[in-house]
């Protein structure tokens, strides 16, 4: 508890500025996979860790959108931004690795940029498959550790004053967790010298 609670104003010191630090990274880190994410939703879709809620504007109308986040900071700022969203959107504050959703509820789970800080990434995509509908979808954009053996190297050295300091874990692959859990992976791609992964998977039907 006490980790989450750190955790939540790490990220509540950070809501004010959040959008201007990621502007200056997004377009080299992610590209377009932001907005390739949200056209993947449909019916009511779980966006884990929302922060603020940068995915917002690329919602298709008639979606409904959960944005769960642990900071109330965070959602704040994505309070102000679901106003102009297309999607319909509610935001509530919680925790990723207990998710406050009943079992087989959910019809998209989409997570960008937010494995790397939840304390136990595992947990947290066991409770995204819980929450899931048979024959429903995971999205993950996310940073991880790269292929590329040189750049891995220097992702081990910096780790932990990563973790230290901002709650990033550089070198975590969630891929590695997804068949075990039960995800059955569709598709995998990398970008940015291999540190940043999409991944679109699907629980299976009963």
């Amino acid at each position: 508890m006490q980790e989450l609670a750190s955790l939540a104003k790490h990220y509540d010191r950070l809501a004010r500025g959040y959008d201007r630090a990621l502007d200056r990274i997004e377009t080299w880190l992610l590209g377009d996979w932001r907005a390739r994410a949200a056209r993947h939703a449909r019916g009511r879709t779980l966006e884990i860790a929302i922060g603020t809620g940068r995915t917002l504007p690329y919602y298709p109308a008639g979606v409904m959108v959960i944005g769960l986040d642990l900071s109330r900071g965070m959602l704040d700022v994505a309070a102000r931004r679901a106003r102009f969203s297309p999607a319909r959107v509610s935001l509530i504050r919680g925790d990723a690795q207990r998710l406050p959703l009943r079992d087989d509820c959910i019809d998209v789970a989409i997570s960008v940029l937010t494995l790397c800080t939840i304390p136990d990434d595992r947990q947290a995509l066991r409770e995204a498959f819980r929450v899931l509908r048979p024959g429903g979808r995971l999205v993950l954009v996310e940073h991880v550790r790269s292929p590329n053996r040189a750049v891995r190297v220097v992702q081990r050295l910096l780790d932990p004053l990563s973790m230290r300091f901002a709650y990033d874990h550089l070198v975590r692959e969630p891929l590695e967790h997804l068949e075990t859990i039960g995800f059955r992976v569709l598709e995998v791609e990398r970008r940015a010298l291999g540190i940043v992964e999409w991944v679109l998977a699907e629980k299976p039907s009963a």
